[in-house]
């Protein structure tokens, strides 16, 4: 029996990068796996259509994270999908705008708080009910949560805040048995990336600050978040876990 077999995961931000590597992880392990999406509906299409060819289970469902209500509507529908209980929540979702302090925006600043902090909490709040005894809620934290760089103020803020929440609803949650956790990977090789992956001199600089010396692919994000899925993880809870080949160290 796979390890994840007659588990329910729900995964935002599952039509591309760490989502999308992360929605595959946990149907390889047995996991029926709820793919969110928040404007790339054939991509999430796509890939629940691969999960299915290769034998697993897969819904899809669409929500813009980015309004006030988006977290209460994703909610709503993985409900109407008529699952009693949710095993897995993987809030990955989020966006980045980097820019200099000088042209950030209250849009923008706004908007990342919106997406990385604001609709995981709320989504976990609405999801209550479908969550119990040996769930495990899973964030996206990111490096720069500990180690600052240029132009990512904001975007390191929502991470900090991500790894605040993490504490907090891990002891608020633990004694309903519903651990949480984070992962907090360095640079992956994503398009999300590109800005600062986007050349061999930047990847060559990236590589330089790890101790392992190469750049981290999506599928290093997804097994560390199917660990955290896992029943192997069951003493560990309200930690975030660097996943970054050891940078700046």
């Amino acid at each position: 029996m796979s390890e994840l077999s007659n588990r329910v995961a729900l995964v935002t931000g599952a039509s591309r990068g760490l989502g999308r590597a992360t929605a595959l992880r946990l149907a390889e392990l047995g996991a029926r796996v709820i793919v969110h999406y928040g404007a790339s509906r054939d991509a999430a299409d796509t890939l629940a259509a691969e999960i299915r060819a290769k034998g697993g289970q897969a819904d899809v469902l669409g929500a813009d994270l980015a309004a006030p209500d988006g977290g209460h509507k994703l909610a709503d529908a993985v409900k109407a999908l008529g699952i009693a209980r949710l095993d897995v929540l993987v809030a990955n979702a989020g966006i980045a705008e980097m820019q200099p302090i000088e042209t950030q925006t209250v849009e923008s600043f706004d908007r990342q708080f919106a997406v990385n902090v604001r609709s995981p909490f709320f989504l976990v709040q609405q999801l209550l009910p479908i969550l119990g005894e040996g769930s495990s809620v899973i964030f996206l934290s990111s490096v720069v949560a500990r180690v600052a760089f240029d132009g990512t103020a904001i975007y390191s803020a929502t991470k900090g805040a991500v790894e605040v929440l993490t504490r907090n609803l891990a002891k608020e949650l633990g004694p309903r048995g519903i651990r949480v956790n984070a992962i907090a990977p360095g640079a992956i090789d994503t398009d999300m990336a590109q800005d600062f992956l986007g050349t061999e001199e930047s990847r060559e600089f990236v590589k330089g600050m790890q101790a392992l010396k190469r750049i981290g692919q999506p599928e290093d994000i997804a097994d560390a978040v199917a660990l955290l899925a896992s029943d192997r993880s069951r003493w560990i809870d309200g930690r975030s876990i660097e996943v970054s080949g050891g940078s700046n160290l």
